[in-house]
């Protein structure tokens, strides 16, 4: 079966440990997480895990059944790329030195579609909010410039289509 990018959504109670325990089911799979993100879901006391990994379909399968036995895990599902509308964000730390009179620096930031965010004597710090291709793409780009420091977040999505999803955490936020 051929490897591919899935992103598996987890709604959970928010309890200590449970990031752990849901690692530790990737890792007894030997699955490499590719990015991990979590935060409060449109559901009040209800969290949301999204996890991107690299594997076949039957893998995926698997783990979301597992991970699904966690008490705390209200539900979870898993999506293709095509499924989903993703982005990540990115900083870029960069030596101002290296474009100290170079006065296209700011349309060269433009045409990126990032935005400066902090400028110092020493240094600025640029915000790109896009798809992994991108971020990669500006960090290539301003590299030969002198990149001082470099921070991307995990993955953020949603779905293209519905989830059903909502009924079953109004159901959960009401019994708790």
């Amino acid at each position: 079966m051929e490897k591919k990018n899935y992103t598996v959504s987890i709604y959970t109670e928010n309890n200590v440990g449970l990031l752990s325990r849901i690692a530790a089911i990737f890792l007894k799979r030997h699955i490499n997480i590719e990015s991990v993100t979590v935060s409060k879901s449109e559901v009040e006391g209800v969290m949301r895990f999204i996890i991107v990994v690299q594997v076949n379909e039957e893998q995926v399968q698997k783990v979301v059944k597992q991970i699904e036995k966690q008490i705390e895990v209200i539900k979870a599902f898993y999506h293709t790329d095509e499924e989903m509308i993703f982005q990540e964000t990115a900083l870029y730390k960069v030596n101002s030195s290296e474009f100290v009179g170079d006065l296209s620096i700011q349309d060269f930031i433009k045409g990126t579609n990032a935005r400066i965010v902090t400028v110092t004597p020493k240094f600025f710090v640029i915000e790109k909010t896009g798809k992994r291709s991108e971020t990669d793409s500006l960090y290539e780009k301003l590299k030969p410039y002198g990149l001082m420091q470099f921070v991307r977040s995990g993955t953020i999505a949603v779905t293209k289509e519905e989830m059903q999803i909502s009924n079953l955490l109004e159901q959960f936020n009401t019994t708790n």
